[in-house]
This record gives C-alpha cells, sequence and structure tokens, in this order.
C-alpha cells in the first residue's frame, strides 16, 4: 500500500467515527438512545437494515464463492422479499402498537418472563459470537494479506466501533451507517469497472459472461430437491424465508433498526426499500466475484490465494518444495490451455475441453491443500475468502485500495455496531431493568447501556481474538444464525397465532427444541438452511403437544 491508500482509508474511517459521533452525542434517555428517539425517515431505515446484514464478511466472502463456485449463492436471498412482506403485515404493526423497545418484551406480555428472558439469552449467544465474527472476518484477512498484526487489527476495528456506539446509541448507528453504505456502493463499482477495464480489448462484458457460462459460473438457478446442494431455489425460498423471518422480524440487531422509525408507515417502507434492493446487490456483488474470474482466465492466478499457504510452503522442507511446485507448473499449464481455448472460440467441443481442464485444475488446488496442510497445519488452505482482496491488493491503481479497504472495515464497522447496541439494548431492557429491583431515573439506564455497549464491545473483540476460519466466513455467520433463529422465530409466530399455547409449554418445547437442533447441525444431518424451517416448526408442535396434555389453561 502507498501513502495516499493510508491517507484515503484513515481519513474515511475517521470522517465516519467522529461525524457519528458528534451527531449524535447527548442522549438524555433511554428512548433517544435506544429507540433513535422515532425520528429515522424509510431511506434511512432501509440503508441501515441493509448495511447491517452486509458484513465486512459480504464484501470478502461473496465475490470468493463467486469465484469458485458461481452465482448460485444468490439463491440464499430468494425468501427475504417475502419475508419483507409478512414482517411489515404481521410484526411491525404489533410492535409499534405496543410501543416495545425490544422485541422480546412482546413475549412476556404474551407468555411470561421466563420465555421471554430465555429468547433473549438465545439471541444474545447467537448475536454475541456474530459480533466477533464480523470483526475477525476482516481482521484475519488483512493480517494474512498485509502482513498486519491479527491482534492489533481486532482491537482497532473493535475500538473505532465501540467510540461512536456508546457515544450516539442507535442514532450513531443509523446515521453512520448511510455513509458506510454510500463508500461500499462507490467502492463496489469502482472495482467492478475496473474489471471490466482489465480484460483483453476483444473481450465485452458479454463476452465475459459467456467465458464464466463456459465454466459453470453463470447458473443462477437449481431447481433440485438434492439435500447436499446447500443452494436451490427451494432452500433460498423455503428456508431462506424461515431465516430472514426469524432474523429481521425478531433479531433485536435488525428490529431496533425499525423501531426506530419516525411511524408505522415509515419502518415499512425501509424494510420494503430493503427487500427490493438486497437481491439485486447481492446479485451484483456475486458478479463481481464472477468478473474477477473472468480476469485470472487471462491473467497469472496463484494455486492458493492465501499468502499464508505460499509463506507456509517456502518455509518447509525440499520435498514439499518441489511437490508445490510441480502442482504449480501443472495449474500455470492448465490456465494457458484455457486461455488459448477461449482465444480460440466458445464451440461446444471447445467448453467441453474448458470444463474438462476445470475439473483437473480442482483436483490440483485440493491436492496442494493437502501439501500446506503437511507444511503447517495451522494455515487455512480454504482461499475463498482471499480471492477478492489478492485481486485488490495486486491490480488496482494507488488510492482505489484504500477505498477499497475502507469499503471492507465500514461494512466490518456497520453490522459490529448495530450488533453492538442490539446486544446492549437487550441486556439493558430484557435482563437488567426487568429483574432490577430498585427503580432508576433515565439517566442511570442510558449510562448502564452505554457500559453494556462497552462490555460486550470487549467481548467481541475478545471472541475475534480467539476465533478460527470455517470453511466460508459467510457461511459461518448464517450456520450460527440458523441454529438459533428457527426456534426463535417459531416461538413468535405462537406467540401470534396459536393463542391457546401458554408460557411453560413455550418454555420445555424451546430448550427441547435448542438441543434437538444443536445436535442435527452437529451430526450433519442437513443442510444449514434447513435447520431454520426445523426449528421453527419444532418448537411449534412441541409446544403444541405439550399445552394439549397439559392441565394449564
Amino acid at each position: 500500500m502507498q501513502l495516499i491508500d493510508w491517507i484515503v482509508l484513515s481519513v474515511t474511517l475517521l470522517f465516519i467515527v467522529l461525524y457519528g459521533a458528534w451527531k449524535t452525542r447527548g442522549s438524555k434517555n433511554v428512548e433517544d438512545y435506544i429507540k433513535g428517539g422515532n425520528q429515522s425517515k424509510w431511506w434511512t431505515i432501509g440503508l441501515s437494515v441493509m448495511a447491517t446484514q452486509a458484513s465486512a464478511i459480504t464484501f470478502l466472502s461473496t465475490p470468493g464463492q463467486a469465484f469458485h463456485s458461481g452465482m448460485g449463492f444468490v439463491q440464499f436471498y430468494f425468501g427475504l422479499p417475502i419475508a419483507m412482506v409478512i414482517i411489515c403485515l404481521v410484526f411491525i404493526p404489533i410492535y409499534h402498537r405496543l410501543k416495545v423497545y425490544t422485541a422480546y418484551e412482546y413475549l412476556e406480555g404474551r407468555f411470561d418472563q421466563k420465555t421471554r428472558t430465555l429468547t433473549a439469552i438465545l439471541f444474545l449467544i447467537q448475536r454475541g459470537l456474530a459480533a466477533g465474527i464480523t470483526i475477525f472476518a476482516p481482521a484475519i484477512i488483512l493480517s494474512a494479506v498485509l502482513g498486519w498484526d491479527l491482534v492489533t487489527l481486532n482491537i482497532i476495528i473493535g475500538v473505532l466501533v465501540i467510540i461512536y456506539t456508546v457515544s450516539g446509541g442507535t442514532k450513531a448507528v443509523s446515521v453512520t451507517q448511510k455513509q458506510q453504505m454510500a463508500v461500499i456502493f462507490a467502492g463496489m463499482f469502482v472495482a467492478f469497472y475496473l474489471i471490466l477495464q482489465y480484460l483483453p480489448d476483444d473481450i465485452t462484458f458479454t463476452k465475459a459472461l459467456e467465458i464464466a457460462g463456459a465454466s459453470d459460473k453463470m447458473q443462477v438457478l437449481d431447481f433440485s430437491w438434492d439435500l447436499n446442494n446447500r443452494y436451490t431455489v427451494w432452500t433460498g425460498i423455503l428456508g431462506g424465508t424461515f431465516l430472514m423471518l426469524s432474523y429481521f422480524g425478531t433479531d433485536q440487531s435488525q428490529v431496533q433498526r425499525y423501531l426506530s422509525g419516525k411511524s408505522l408507515r415509515e419502518s415499512q417502507l425501509g424494510l420494503i426499500f430493503n427487500g427490493l434492493l438486497k437481491v439485486p446487490m447481492q446479485f451484483f456483488i456475486l458478479l463481481v466475484g464472477v468478473m474477477v474470474f473472468v480476469f485470472y482466465q487471462f491473467n497469472p492466478a496463484p494455486l492458493n490465494f492465501n499468502p499464508k499457504a505460499g509463506e507456509a510452503i517456502a518455509n518447509s522442507n525440499l520435498e514439499t518444495i518441489e511437490k508445490y511446485v510441480e502442482l504449480d507448473e501443472q495449474h500455470r499449464f492448465i490456465e494457458e490451455r484455457k486461455k488459448a481455448l477461449i482465444f480460440e472460440g466458445l464451440t461446444p467441443e471447445n467448453v467441453t475441453k474448458i470444463q474438462e481442464f476445470n475439473e483437473q485444475d480442482k483436483v490440483l488446488k485440493e491436492t496442494a491443500k493437502t501439501v500446506i496442510s503437511k507444511a503447517d497445519p495451522l494455515v487455512e488452505t480454504n482461499d475463498k475468502d482471499y480471492v477478492f482482496i489478492h485481486f485488490i491488493l495486486n491490480n488496482l491503481p494507488k488510492g482505489l485500495i484504500g477505498l477499497l479497504l475502507a469499503v471492507i472495515l465500514s461494512a466490518a464497522m456497520s453490522s459490529t455496531a448495530s450488533e453492538l447496541n442490539a446486544l446492549a439494548g437487550t441486556t439493558v431492557i430484557d435482563l437488567y431493568k426487568r429483574n432490577s429491583t430498585k427503580e432508576h431515573n433515565e439517566e442511570h439506564y442510558v449510562k448502564m447501556s452505554k457500559w453494556f455497549t462497552l462490555g460486550w464491545g470487549i467481548l467481541a473483540i475478545s471472541v475475534a481474538c480467539v476465533a478460527n476460519l470455517f470453511d466460508n466466513l459467510i457461511q459461518l455467520v448464517n450456520i450460527i444464525g440458523s441454529i438459533f433463529y428457527g426456534n426463535v422465530l417459531g416461538i413468535f409466530l405462537l406467540a401470534f397465532f396459536i393463542k391457546f399455547v401458554r408460557g411453560n409449554a413455550v418454555f420445555i418445547a424451546a430448550i427441547i427444541t435448542q438441543l434437538l437442533i444443536i445436535t442435527v447441525w452437529y451430526l450433519d444431518w442437513l443442510p444449514y438452511l434447513w435447520l431454520n424451517a426445523l426449528g421453527c416448526g419444532l418448537v411449534m408442535l412441541l409446544a403444541i403437544l405439550i399445552q394439549s396434555i397439559s392441565k394449564e389453561n
């Protein structure tokens, strides 16, 4: 990185932090601090909701996901517009009518205090873990690529977020997320434009799509019922709808965004805005990854994008180095043959040959992972999360590298800020205030909200410092959510629609369901998206059965 990149990166991040802290200073009561004074307009809500979900993981992992597996991941979001409509019609009117600070307040009135507390704790567990991952994701990748100290990066990202989130609460999160989304959109459009400019002169955008299609990267829809396939139309519409209903309807990090709306209509319009824009946005981010794939059809790509992998090989014994060099030479040969076939023309015969070469290259890369693991078992061999950052650092001009790094860190900050804000709000309202035996004034609860924000921020940084990479970071976040979200959604659906079910039945059913879902996930019986539907259905069925045989009225 050059001086100009450091200037762009530093100025962008400092502006967001200082602007957020200054603009929202001086919250005097809990309503201002947790609900932003109910002043947010629909576009602020829409962008804030989108920014909360679009973490750094989105901009690091999603292009890498498309690079390796194509556009099919977009099916994951097919349930989102459906969920937005249901939430606007059912969830938001109830929350606004009851004037709740958190989603879980409603559950005490409908069931009892222990059910409210259990649901709040389930949220705090999964969102507390997720907050650490949203810090850890960009930190570990930037650490590996730039050589920065991982712990220092975790602390820097966490502290920047804590500063303005503690200072201004919900309003600070919403205000800064508008600037963060502006940086994110600008950076991604610039990256997309430059990728197309870097392609050979005779390779138009249409031709690039054909090249990607020849390697099966453009298959968007999969209507199969194969349970071994994580991303199909059905998992997106069915499993995805349950996940999005639970995430946007019951997860306080999202609920807090639209509870800050100036009116019921503003909140509903904000979610509809998110529902209309989110799928195209994810499609575009995946398309960026596909274009990176096309770029590397004409330019040398490493056998493994994680720079630590190369370091591990260089520091290993001669036999390991020779084996890796041999694999790399075969990889280079395949790259040259594929390039020649593309320039020759994408005839059916050549497309078949390209696909055969892709399969051979895939085998080479898997073998390379084994060699890397033998050289250093601690090095992450799955390189999906390193693809886009490798492209940024090695191909973008000075200044724009700083902008794209600002995109990644802005996304990390926006998601983490929402999470810390929601964690603190839930802790204060659902646990501290509800179980406090002594009455306190508004200033006390604002002060406690700030202390809990700081505490959750420190915990998130701690989780980030001890976390490990998973198969793919964006999948890891969704897996954590899927383990808990279905159960929580089922509790809310019981509260909304199954009026004869009471608190004891729901409480027992929720505990049993959570244990069963963790077991199903651990034994890998189902793709993780189906855990949302299973958890939701299971808790509802168990609660109805328990209530039916119970004497409780």
